[in-house]
């Protein structure tokens, strides 16, 4: 696990929170816990795990596609 830190300037503690909140979110820390929290049948986690390939796929796909 990576750690994570923001720094607070000027007592800004909102702006700190929102960045906090944005660096978890991209850490894929809420989607993980999420996922601990109930049991996961294996047949789904086999379906699951296709999904997000086929979206990797498609996102590396539209990538490619505006690079040329």
């Amino acid at each position: 696990m990576k750690d994570i830190a923001v720094r607070v300037l000027d007592n800004d503690l909102e702006k700190a929170m929102r960045i906090l909140k944005k660096k978890v979110q991209n850490d894929g820390l809420f989607k993980r816990l999420k996922m601990k929290k109930a049991y996961e049948k294996p047949s789904e986690y086999r379906r699951r795990k296709q999904r997000e390939a086929l979206r990797r796929q498609r996102i590396a796909a539209s990538r490619n596609r505006y690079r040329r």
